[in-house]
């Protein structure tokens, strides 16, 4: 169970690090520019990295609640 959570950790950790920020910039995010809120849909691999961060997320979860009990 300790290496499977060890892969899903690792998993996560790269496909985070891939995400693209929301904001157009870096300015944007300190000075809280108008289009940090501004619903833009995802789309191609985008749509793909996001549902896999949900899915490596609640496997992560799911993984430490069964090893605390």
């Amino acid at each position: 169970m300790k290496i499977l959570l060890i892969i899903v950790s690792i998993l996560l950790i790269a496909i985070v690090l891939l995400q693209s920020g929301k904001a157009e910039s870096a300015s944007n995010v300190i000075t809280g520019g108008a289009e940090l809120f501004a619903n833009r849909k995802e789309r191609g691999i985008e749509v793909v990295i996001t549902r896999t961060t949900l899915v490596l997320s609640i496997a992560f979860m799911v993984i430490c609640a069964i090893m605390n009990f």
